[in-house]
């Protein structure tokens, strides 16, 4: 049974294993990926192309440049914020905020596996 403690759920998602922690940060796929795929969603990747939902960054796209699976959060080129000394720094945005709206085709066996029904 699944818990509805937010404590509990914390600490799940928290030491959580690295092999299920890659199927958690996982994004929906637009509408035509949905029909070419036959998938509702897919574990975001370095270079998918994403449209950020929700937020204050909400409608902005860009590439995923980087993942922090430790925090499960996603890094979108282009998303970034300036300190009050000038320097930038990239927003990280939770991967249930974002869209995919391209994938990063390179990987021949991930194509597959989409196909197939796996993650």
């Amino acid at each position: 049974m699944v818990t509805s403690k937010p404590n509990k759920s914390r600490k799940t998602a928290f030491t959580m294993p690295v092999h299920k922690k890659n199927k958690a940060i996982a994004g929906h796929l637009n509408e035509k990926l949905q029909k070419e795929i036959g998938r509702r969603n897919l574990p975001l990747r370095k270079n998918d192309t994403v449209k950020v939902v929700r937020g204050s960054f909400k409608s902005k796209t860009g590439k995923i440049i980087r993942i922090d699976r430790i925090k499960m959060k996603v890094f979108v080129e282009k998303i970034i914020r300036k300190k009050s000394d000038g320097t930038e720094f990239e927003v990280p945005i939770d991967p249930s905020n974002l869209i995919i709206l391209e994938i990063d085709r390179s990987d021949r066996k991930r194509l597959k596996r989409q196909k197939e029904g796996k993650a």
